[in-house]
Protein backbone atom coordinates (compact mmCIF):
# COMPACT_ATOMS: atom_id res chain seq x y z
CA UNK A 1 0.00 0.00 0.00
CA UNK A 2 1.07 3.60 -0.47
CA UNK A 3 -0.36 6.99 0.30
CA UNK A 4 -0.69 9.85 -2.14
CA UNK A 5 -0.23 13.22 -0.48
CA UNK A 6 -1.47 16.40 -2.08
CA UNK A 7 -1.58 20.03 -0.95
CA UNK A 8 -5.03 20.34 -2.53
CA UNK A 9 -7.46 19.44 0.24
CA UNK A 10 -10.33 17.36 -1.04
CA UNK A 11 -12.67 19.08 1.39
CA UNK A 12 -11.01 22.48 1.43
CA UNK A 13 -12.12 25.86 0.20
CA UNK A 14 -11.66 24.98 -3.47
CA UNK A 15 -14.13 23.37 -5.84
CA UNK A 16 -15.59 20.36 -4.05
CA UNK A 17 -16.50 18.63 -7.31
CA UNK A 18 -12.87 18.83 -8.38
CA UNK A 19 -11.96 17.26 -5.04
CA UNK A 20 -14.34 14.38 -5.64
CA UNK A 21 -12.98 13.91 -9.14
CA UNK A 22 -9.41 13.84 -7.82
CA UNK A 23 -10.35 11.28 -5.18
CA UNK A 24 -12.05 9.06 -7.74
CA UNK A 25 -9.18 9.51 -10.14
CA UNK A 26 -6.60 8.35 -7.61
CA UNK A 27 -8.61 5.26 -6.78
CA UNK A 28 -9.77 4.29 -10.24
CA UNK A 29 -6.41 5.13 -11.76
CA UNK A 30 -4.90 2.26 -9.78
CA UNK A 31 -7.25 -0.16 -11.49
CA UNK A 32 -9.23 -0.77 -8.32
CA UNK A 33 -11.69 1.24 -6.26
CA UNK A 34 -9.62 0.35 -3.22
CA UNK A 35 -11.52 2.35 -0.61
CA UNK A 36 -14.90 1.09 -1.78
CA UNK A 37 -13.75 -2.52 -1.69
CA UNK A 38 -12.20 -2.20 1.76
CA UNK A 39 -15.15 -0.50 3.44
CA UNK A 40 -18.00 -2.41 1.85
CA UNK A 41 -21.19 -1.80 3.80
CA UNK A 42 -20.29 1.79 4.69
CA UNK A 43 -21.80 4.89 3.08
CA UNK A 44 -18.63 6.84 2.40
CA UNK A 45 -15.90 5.36 0.21
CA UNK A 46 -13.49 8.25 0.69
CA UNK A 47 -11.64 9.57 3.71
CA UNK A 48 -10.75 13.18 2.87
CA UNK A 49 -8.60 15.08 5.35
CA UNK A 50 -10.31 17.40 7.77
CA UNK A 51 -10.13 21.15 7.35
CA UNK A 52 -7.41 21.46 10.00
CA UNK A 53 -5.03 19.04 8.26
CA UNK A 54 -2.22 20.26 5.98
CA UNK A 55 -2.17 17.17 3.74
CA UNK A 56 -4.72 14.81 2.27
CA UNK A 57 -3.86 11.13 1.73
CA UNK A 58 -5.61 8.63 -0.49
CA UNK A 59 -4.83 4.90 -0.30
CA UNK A 60 -4.38 3.12 -3.63
CA UNK A 61 -3.50 -0.40 -4.72
CA UNK A 62 0.18 -0.43 -5.68
CA UNK A 63 -0.27 -3.29 -8.15
CA UNK A 64 1.11 -6.02 -5.92
CA UNK A 65 -2.36 -7.44 -5.26
CA UNK A 66 -1.87 -7.14 -1.52
CA UNK A 67 -5.43 -6.10 -0.73
CA UNK A 68 -6.25 -9.58 0.54
CA UNK A 69 -3.38 -9.35 3.04
CA UNK A 70 -4.97 -6.42 4.87
CA UNK A 71 -6.89 -7.18 8.09
CA UNK A 72 -10.70 -7.07 7.91
CA UNK A 73 -12.09 -3.56 8.18
CA UNK A 74 -13.73 -3.10 11.57
CA UNK A 75 -15.26 -0.37 13.68
CA UNK A 76 -12.87 1.00 16.31
CA UNK A 77 -14.20 2.37 19.59
CA UNK A 78 -12.14 4.59 21.89
CA UNK A 79 -13.07 5.63 25.41
CA UNK A 80 -13.33 9.38 25.89
CA UNK A 81 -12.99 10.72 29.42
CA UNK A 82 -14.98 13.91 29.14
CA UNK A 83 -14.95 16.58 31.84
CA UNK A 84 -18.52 17.71 31.18
CA UNK A 85 -21.45 16.10 29.40
CA UNK A 86 -24.00 18.87 28.81
CA UNK A 87 -23.28 20.93 25.70
CA UNK A 88 -24.91 24.34 25.47
CA UNK A 89 -25.77 26.46 22.43
CA UNK A 90 -27.39 29.81 21.76
CA UNK A 91 -28.43 29.21 18.13
CA UNK A 92 -31.54 31.30 17.42
CA UNK A 93 -33.07 28.74 15.05
CA UNK A 94 -32.88 25.70 17.37
CA UNK A 95 -35.56 24.98 19.95
CA UNK A 96 -33.23 23.84 22.73
CA UNK A 97 -30.25 25.33 24.51
CA UNK A 98 -28.60 22.17 25.86
CA UNK A 99 -27.88 18.68 24.61
CA UNK A 100 -25.96 15.49 25.38
CA UNK A 101 -23.84 13.44 22.98
CA UNK A 102 -23.04 10.02 24.50
CA UNK A 103 -20.92 9.17 21.44
CA UNK A 104 -18.76 10.95 18.89
CA UNK A 105 -18.90 9.64 15.35
CA UNK A 106 -21.78 7.45 14.27
CA UNK A 107 -21.78 3.91 12.92
CA UNK A 108 -25.10 4.47 11.17
CA UNK A 109 -22.96 6.15 8.53
CA UNK A 110 -25.65 8.40 7.06
CA UNK A 111 -23.84 9.92 4.09
CA UNK A 112 -25.56 13.29 4.45
CA UNK A 113 -24.95 13.68 8.22
CA UNK A 114 -24.22 17.32 9.05
CA UNK A 115 -22.24 16.20 12.13
CA UNK A 116 -19.47 14.63 10.03
CA UNK A 117 -17.21 17.74 10.20
CA UNK A 118 -16.99 17.44 14.01
CA UNK A 119 -14.52 14.57 13.56
CA UNK A 120 -12.00 17.12 12.30
CA UNK A 121 -11.56 18.30 15.90
CA UNK A 122 -10.12 14.87 16.71
CA UNK A 123 -7.75 15.02 13.72
CA UNK A 124 -9.89 12.52 11.81
CA UNK A 125 -11.83 12.49 8.56
CA UNK A 126 -15.48 13.26 8.00
CA UNK A 127 -15.58 10.29 5.60
CA UNK A 128 -14.91 6.70 6.57
CA UNK A 129 -13.36 7.73 9.92
CA UNK A 130 -16.63 9.29 11.08
CA UNK A 131 -18.42 5.98 10.53
CA UNK A 132 -15.77 3.63 11.86
CA UNK A 133 -13.57 5.42 14.43
CA UNK A 134 -15.95 6.16 17.27
CA UNK A 135 -15.67 7.62 20.76
CA UNK A 136 -17.78 6.53 23.73
CA UNK A 137 -18.31 8.42 26.99
CA UNK A 138 -18.92 5.66 29.55
CA UNK A 139 -18.99 8.12 32.48
CA UNK A 140 -21.79 10.18 30.93
CA UNK A 141 -24.39 9.30 33.59
CA UNK A 142 -22.08 10.18 36.48
CA UNK A 143 -21.08 13.45 34.82
CA UNK A 144 -24.73 14.29 34.20
CA UNK A 145 -25.71 13.70 37.82
CA UNK A 146 -22.83 15.90 38.97
CA UNK A 147 -23.82 18.73 36.62
CA UNK A 148 -27.49 18.54 37.63
CA UNK A 149 -26.48 18.83 41.29
CA UNK A 150 -24.81 22.22 40.86
CA UNK A 151 -26.64 24.88 42.88
CA UNK A 152 -26.95 27.24 39.91
CA UNK A 153 -28.40 24.66 37.53
CA UNK A 154 -31.65 25.79 35.89
CA UNK A 155 -33.74 23.02 34.39
CA UNK A 156 -34.78 23.07 30.75
CA UNK A 157 -35.42 20.13 28.39
CA UNK A 158 -32.32 18.22 27.31
CA UNK A 159 -32.01 17.23 23.64
CA UNK A 160 -30.27 13.96 22.79
CA UNK A 161 -29.57 12.78 19.26
CA UNK A 162 -29.17 16.21 17.73
CA UNK A 163 -25.57 15.52 16.66
CA UNK A 164 -24.80 11.80 16.57
CA UNK A 165 -27.32 9.05 17.23
CA UNK A 166 -27.50 7.89 20.89
CA UNK A 167 -28.94 4.55 19.76
CA UNK A 168 -26.30 3.64 17.17
CA UNK A 169 -25.23 -0.06 17.16
CA UNK A 170 -22.51 0.23 19.84
CA UNK A 171 -25.16 1.34 22.37
CA UNK A 172 -26.18 -2.33 22.62
CA UNK A 173 -22.84 -3.04 24.26
CA UNK A 174 -22.11 0.18 26.16
CA UNK A 175 -25.62 1.06 27.44
CA UNK A 176 -24.60 4.70 27.91
CA UNK A 177 -27.95 6.08 26.76
CA UNK A 178 -29.92 3.87 29.13
CA UNK A 179 -27.76 4.96 32.07
CA UNK A 180 -28.41 8.60 31.13
CA UNK A 181 -32.16 8.00 31.07
CA UNK A 182 -31.98 6.36 34.50
CA UNK A 183 -30.45 9.56 35.90
CA UNK A 184 -32.99 11.79 34.16
CA UNK A 185 -35.88 9.69 35.47
CA UNK A 186 -34.48 9.69 39.01
CA UNK A 187 -34.56 13.48 39.15
CA UNK A 188 -37.59 14.13 36.92
CA UNK A 189 -35.60 15.94 34.25
CA UNK A 190 -37.33 16.46 30.84
CA UNK A 191 -35.74 15.02 27.69
CA UNK A 192 -36.40 14.97 23.95
CA UNK A 193 -34.76 12.32 21.77
CA UNK A 194 -34.16 12.10 18.02
CA UNK A 195 -32.99 8.80 16.52
CA UNK A 196 -32.94 6.61 13.42
CA UNK A 197 -32.80 3.41 15.45
CA UNK A 198 -35.51 1.01 16.58
CA UNK A 199 -33.23 0.28 19.56
CA UNK A 200 -34.98 3.16 21.32
CA UNK A 201 -37.88 0.76 22.00
CA UNK A 202 -35.59 -1.10 24.40
CA UNK A 203 -35.94 1.85 26.78
CA UNK A 204 -39.71 2.16 26.44
CA UNK A 205 -40.07 1.20 30.11
CA UNK A 206 -38.14 4.23 31.36
CA UNK A 207 -39.48 6.55 28.67
CA UNK A 208 -43.04 5.40 29.37
CA UNK A 209 -42.78 6.26 33.06
CA UNK A 210 -41.25 9.63 32.25
CA UNK A 211 -43.83 10.39 29.56
CA UNK A 212 -46.61 9.70 32.05
CA UNK A 213 -45.28 12.72 33.97
CA UNK A 214 -44.84 14.79 30.82
CA UNK A 215 -41.05 14.43 30.86
CA UNK A 216 -40.18 12.61 27.62
CA UNK A 217 -40.86 12.55 23.91
CA UNK A 218 -39.15 10.87 20.94
CA UNK A 219 -38.85 11.66 17.25
CA UNK A 220 -37.93 8.99 14.69
CA UNK A 221 -36.14 10.29 11.61
CA UNK A 222 -37.46 8.59 8.47
CA UNK A 223 -35.66 9.67 5.31
CA UNK A 224 -37.13 7.26 2.78
CA UNK A 225 -39.42 4.24 2.49
CA UNK A 226 -37.22 2.83 -0.28
CA UNK A 227 -35.22 0.09 1.40
CA UNK A 228 -32.58 0.04 -1.34
CA UNK A 229 -31.98 3.77 -1.06
CA UNK A 230 -31.86 3.55 2.74
CA UNK A 231 -29.35 0.71 2.59
CA UNK A 232 -26.86 2.75 0.55
CA UNK A 233 -27.55 6.13 2.16
CA UNK A 234 -27.90 5.05 5.81
CA UNK A 235 -26.26 1.60 5.75
CA UNK A 236 -26.27 0.75 9.45
CA UNK A 237 -29.41 2.53 10.61
CA UNK A 238 -32.63 0.62 11.23
CA UNK A 239 -34.68 -0.07 8.12
CA UNK A 240 -37.51 2.39 7.39
CA UNK A 241 -40.09 -0.25 8.32
CA UNK A 242 -38.52 -0.83 11.73
CA UNK A 243 -38.42 2.90 12.42
CA UNK A 244 -42.12 3.20 11.65
CA UNK A 245 -42.81 0.20 13.87
CA UNK A 246 -40.82 1.91 16.63
CA UNK A 247 -43.16 4.91 16.40
CA UNK A 248 -46.08 2.56 16.96
CA UNK A 249 -44.40 0.71 19.82
CA UNK A 250 -43.48 3.92 21.63
CA UNK A 251 -46.96 5.37 21.29
CA UNK A 252 -48.38 2.10 22.59
CA UNK A 253 -46.11 2.47 25.64
CA UNK A 254 -47.46 5.98 26.23
CA UNK A 255 -44.43 7.80 24.81
CA UNK A 256 -45.33 10.64 22.42
CA UNK A 257 -43.52 9.66 19.22
CA UNK A 258 -43.30 11.90 16.19
CA UNK A 259 -41.65 11.70 12.77
CA UNK A 260 -38.93 13.82 11.18
CA UNK A 261 -38.64 13.70 7.39
CA UNK A 262 -34.97 14.51 7.51
CA UNK A 263 -33.20 15.34 5.43
CA UNK A 264 -35.30 16.12 2.39
CA UNK A 265 -32.98 15.66 -0.59
CA UNK A 266 -34.40 17.28 -3.75
CA UNK A 267 -34.49 14.98 -6.73
CA UNK A 268 -33.82 11.92 -4.58
CA UNK A 269 -36.37 11.46 -1.80
CA UNK A 270 -38.54 14.59 -1.90
CA UNK A 271 -41.24 12.73 -3.85
CA UNK A 272 -41.77 10.55 -0.75
CA UNK A 273 -42.74 13.31 1.69
CA UNK A 274 -46.47 12.57 1.65
CA UNK A 275 -45.97 8.79 1.80
CA UNK A 276 -43.65 9.04 4.80
CA UNK A 277 -46.05 11.29 6.69
CA UNK A 278 -49.01 9.01 5.82
CA UNK A 279 -47.12 5.94 7.07
CA UNK A 280 -46.03 7.65 10.30
CA UNK A 281 -49.53 8.92 11.02
CA UNK A 282 -50.86 5.39 10.54
CA UNK A 283 -48.46 4.26 13.29
CA UNK A 284 -49.77 6.86 15.70
CA UNK A 285 -47.43 9.81 15.19
CA UNK A 286 -49.08 13.05 16.26
CA UNK A 287 -46.35 15.49 15.29
CA UNK A 288 -44.07 15.86 12.28
CA UNK A 289 -41.30 18.05 10.97
CA UNK A 290 -38.70 18.20 8.22
CA UNK A 291 -35.18 19.49 7.57
CA UNK A 292 -33.69 20.25 4.16
CA UNK A 293 -30.40 18.60 3.17
CA UNK A 294 -27.40 20.42 4.67
CA UNK A 295 -23.90 20.14 3.17
CA UNK A 296 -21.55 22.09 5.44
CA UNK A 297 -17.76 21.89 5.15
CA UNK A 298 -16.50 18.30 4.62
CA UNK A 299 -20.02 16.88 4.14
CA UNK A 300 -20.24 18.23 0.57
CA UNK A 301 -17.45 16.11 -1.01
CA UNK A 302 -18.51 12.99 0.91
CA UNK A 303 -22.13 13.34 -0.24
CA UNK A 304 -21.17 14.20 -3.82
CA UNK A 305 -18.85 11.20 -4.14
CA UNK A 306 -21.63 8.94 -2.86
CA UNK A 307 -24.14 10.48 -5.28
CA UNK A 308 -21.78 10.03 -8.24
CA UNK A 309 -21.14 6.44 -7.25
CA UNK A 310 -24.74 5.33 -6.71
CA UNK A 311 -26.87 7.74 -8.77
CA UNK A 312 -24.62 9.29 -11.44
CA UNK A 313 -27.57 9.98 -13.72
CA UNK A 314 -29.18 12.16 -11.04
CA UNK A 315 -26.05 13.99 -9.91
CA UNK A 316 -26.48 17.22 -11.87
CA UNK A 317 -30.23 17.40 -11.24
CA UNK A 318 -29.90 16.90 -7.48
CA UNK A 319 -27.04 19.38 -7.06
CA UNK A 320 -28.73 22.00 -9.25
CA UNK A 321 -31.85 21.78 -7.08
CA UNK A 322 -29.77 21.98 -3.91
CA UNK A 323 -28.02 25.12 -5.16
CA UNK A 324 -31.32 26.67 -6.21
CA UNK A 325 -32.32 26.57 -2.54
CA UNK A 326 -28.94 27.73 -1.21
CA UNK A 327 -28.36 30.94 -3.15
CA UNK A 328 -26.36 29.18 -5.87
CA UNK A 329 -24.03 27.47 -3.39
CA UNK A 330 -23.83 23.95 -1.95
CA UNK A 331 -24.76 25.32 1.47
CA UNK A 332 -25.93 28.51 3.13
CA UNK A 333 -25.28 28.53 6.88
CA UNK A 334 -27.34 31.60 7.74
CA UNK A 335 -29.62 31.36 10.76
CA UNK A 336 -33.30 30.70 10.04
CA UNK A 337 -32.64 29.56 6.44
CA UNK A 338 -30.13 26.71 6.90
CA UNK A 339 -32.85 24.22 7.90
CA UNK A 340 -35.40 25.24 5.26
CA UNK A 341 -33.57 26.85 2.34
CA UNK A 342 -34.85 29.67 0.14
CA UNK A 343 -36.43 30.01 -3.29
CA UNK A 344 -39.47 28.50 -5.04
CA UNK A 345 -38.48 24.85 -4.66
CA UNK A 346 -37.82 25.21 -0.93
CA UNK A 347 -41.15 27.03 -0.54
CA UNK A 348 -42.93 24.21 -2.38
CA UNK A 349 -41.43 21.57 -0.06
CA UNK A 350 -42.52 23.53 2.99
CA UNK A 351 -46.08 23.89 1.73
CA UNK A 352 -46.30 20.18 0.87
CA UNK A 353 -45.31 19.25 4.42
CA UNK A 354 -47.70 21.83 5.86
CA UNK A 355 -50.68 20.69 3.76
CA UNK A 356 -50.07 17.00 4.42
CA UNK A 357 -49.78 17.56 8.16
CA UNK A 358 -53.03 19.51 8.08
CA UNK A 359 -54.78 16.69 6.20
CA UNK A 360 -53.48 14.09 8.65
CA UNK A 361 -54.21 16.32 11.67
CA UNK A 362 -50.56 16.31 12.72
CA UNK A 363 -49.10 19.15 14.82
CA UNK A 364 -52.54 20.17 16.05
CA UNK A 365 -51.20 20.86 19.53
CA UNK A 366 -47.76 21.39 20.96
CA UNK A 367 -46.41 18.89 23.50
CA UNK A 368 -44.40 20.90 25.98
CA UNK A 369 -42.25 18.99 28.43
CA UNK A 370 -42.66 19.81 32.12
CA UNK A 371 -39.85 21.38 34.11
CA UNK A 372 -41.61 21.92 37.43
CA UNK A 373 -41.07 18.36 38.68
CA UNK A 374 -37.26 18.49 38.68
CA UNK A 375 -35.54 17.58 41.95
CA UNK A 376 -31.92 18.66 42.14
CA UNK A 377 -29.53 15.87 43.15
CA UNK A 378 -27.63 16.41 46.38
CA UNK A 379 -24.11 17.59 45.61
CA UNK A 380 -21.19 15.60 46.96
CA UNK A 381 -20.72 16.45 50.64
CA UNK A 382 -24.02 18.38 50.77
CA UNK A 383 -26.16 17.69 53.85
CA UNK A 384 -29.59 16.36 52.97
CA UNK A 385 -32.54 18.52 53.95
CA UNK A 386 -34.46 17.44 57.06
CA UNK A 387 -38.01 16.21 56.54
Amino acid sequence: MKAIATADRLAGHGNAEDGVARANGHIEGSGLRLAERRVRGRASAINPAGRFEALSRVDVDDGWHSLEDLPPFKTEVQVERARTIITRNDSPDIGFDRSINPYRGCEHGCVYCFARPTHAYAGMSAGVDFESRLFVKPDAAQLLERELSRPGYKVRPLAIGTNTDPYQPIERQWLVMRSILEVLERYNHPVGIVTKSALVVRDADILGRMAEKGLAKVALSVTTLDRRLARTMEPRASTPTRRLEAIGALNAAGVPASVMVAPVIPGLNDHEIERILDAAAAMGAVQAGYVLLRLPLEVAPVFKEWLLRHYPERYRHVMNLVRSMRGGKDYDARWKTRMRGTGPYAWQIGRRVEMTCKRLKLNTRARQLRTDLFVRPAARGEQLALL
